[in-house]
């Protein structure tokens, strides 16, 4: 970890932000999610209607218009976004105010937020994502503390060393505790039954077990001093959320300044620079403004709907993908041949129903969105699992071709023994009361009829009880993938 005595600072005068969460949900006791859910205060959102109080959801006089959002999302992404009742498919987000100020302890720093209010967003096939608006109250915050807060906020389990040592602290209650306890004890205590977990991974991500690690995505929405400069170190310390070392020392995780260049051309967005930026790498999606406040009512609105939206959705394709190829990875090529064929059935309705390139009708949200594409590496995941899907099915089907060519090979056989030597060599015996003639009394012909028509049956018996239940566990299994969106 590059330490830099020498780092320009930044102050800032408001912090915006946004912790994303994703976490896997039984599609089948989705009913059962909502209706906690609503007991626990949060309100569906629907486009077309105000929402409450927006001034408290966003904070600082942030609106947010359906029409909007309407006018930013073509007429086939947008219905899907915003479905207007539980019945239809799609994204369906639930709000809830929280309006709570409470700090976070980190070495001997205190660090007050608030906590605006909470998303929880039911997405297609069993993904959910939970949002968290927090907002920064210390107005004079340099920018290493501001990326040192969101650094460790975003830790739901701090294994790095970097990430260890924040706390949350009540101050109604005086109670401290980690980030893990602060969002599933304190927040949403009712996500607990709701959250599925793999048996074999402990943690919250054994929630995704597919996914890259254990933190939140970070978007921020960061106000400088008026007319601060801002400068290529700043922005690439932002978009690698650098702030301080384990030692309270602010550092920087690069100190070439040609490869800050190099990253910064693929992660920068500077349409408006130099009063306005937008950063997009793996760890979150951050814009930063020297511009007044007041000034910055439109962005802001942009920041808390559109770009909320277009980072949700690619954020959605990401997660999806990574889903997929977990799932191809675990195959067992022996017994799950007809499991590749759900998986590209599951790549196939994904695809059809939500996977876009074209998701805007504006020019910014284009730029956005093809900046979103490459820093998840959506494209090149997509082909990767759809290639992937399409050789294994290809592989699998070859193999159970030269199964079935074999099996019409032994009932071919069967046929022709069974037509020369007749089923009526030893059938008779089996009509009568008293079973089958003596065996020693059978002759050599009567025992090549005996076994063929004793082994026939048997084939055919385990034929059909083989291929329901592989049926069976072929449904079981869809299922499981949540195959649709319910």
């Amino acid at each position: 970890m590059p330490v830099k005595n020498s780092l320009e600072k930044l102050n800032m005068t408001r912090s915006h932000m946004t912790f994303l969460l994703p976490f896997g949900f039984d599609q089948t006791k989705r009913r059962e999610t909502i209706d906690s859910l609503e007991a626990s205060g949060y309100t569906y959102f629907k486009i077309d209607e105000t929402a409450m109080n927006e001034d408290s959801i966003y904070g600082h006089g942030i609106e947010v218009t359906g029409k909007e959002l309407e006018q930013y999302f073509y007429p086939y992404i947008e219905h899907k976004l915003f479905p207007g009742s539980l019945e239809l498919k799609g994204f369906h987000r639930f709000t809830a105010l929280i309006q709570e100020e409470h700090s976070m302890q980190l070495r001997d720093e205190l660090h007050n937020f608030v906590i605006r209010s909470i998303d929880i967003i039911l997405a297609p096939f069993g993904i959910a994502f939970l949002a968290l608006r927090v907002d920064l109250e210390d107005t004079s915050a340099d920018l290493s503390d501001t990326l040192d807060f969101a650094q460790h906020f975003r830790a739901i389990e701090p294994n790095l060393k970097e990430n260890k040592g924040a706390m949350i602290v009540i101050p109604e209650t005086g109670q401290t505790l980690s980030m893990h306890d602060y969002i599933f004890d304190h927040l949403c205590p009712f996500l607990k039954k709701s959250v599925l977990h793999d048996k074999k991974l402990k943690g919250h991500f054994g929630s995704l077990p597919y996914f890259e690690d254990e933190r939140m995505f970070v978007s921020s929405f960061l106000i400088t001093e008026s007319d601060a400069p801002i400068s290529e170190e700043h922005l690439y310390r932002i978009g690698n959320l650098n702030g301080k070392s384990p030692d309270g020392i602010p550092f920087i995780s690069s100190t070439n300044p040609q490869y800050i260049r190099r990253s910064l051309s693929k992660s920068l967005h500077d349409r408006w620079a130099p009063n306005l930026f937008m950063i997009a790498t793996e760890h979150g999606f951050s814009v930063i403004s020297n511009r007044p406040a007041e000034e910055l009512t439109n962005e802001l609105s942009q920041y808390m709907g559109t770009h909320y939206y277009n980072l949700l959705l690619h954020y959605f394709y990401k997660v999806m993908l990574l889903r997929v190829s977990f799932e191809y990875s675990e195959i067992e090529w022996k017994k799950d041949e007809y499991y590749v064929r759900s998986l590209i059935q599951l790549i196939n309705v994904f695809s059809s129903w939500y996977y876009f390139k074209e998701i805007s009708t504006r020019s910014e949200g284009k730029e956005l969105s093809e900046m979103f594409r490459e820093t998840f590496i959506i494209d090149p995941l997509f082909d990767e699992v759809n290639n992937t899907l399409q050789e294994l099915y290809k592989s699998q089907e070859n193999s159970q071709a030269g199964r079935l060519n074999m099996l019409l090979f032994i009932l071919t056989i069967f046929t022709v023994i069974s037509g020369i030597y007749g089923m009526n060599l030893v059938i008779p015996d089996w009509e009568a009361p008293s079973g089958w003639k003596q065996y020693s009394s059978y002759t050599i012909f009567e025992w090549i009829s005996l076994i063929t028509a004793v082994t026939g049956i048997g084939l055919s018996a385990y034929l059909i009880i083989s291929t329901f239940s592989r049926m069976f566990i072929q449904r079981r299994r869809g299922n499981k993938l949540n195959m649709y969106d319910k």
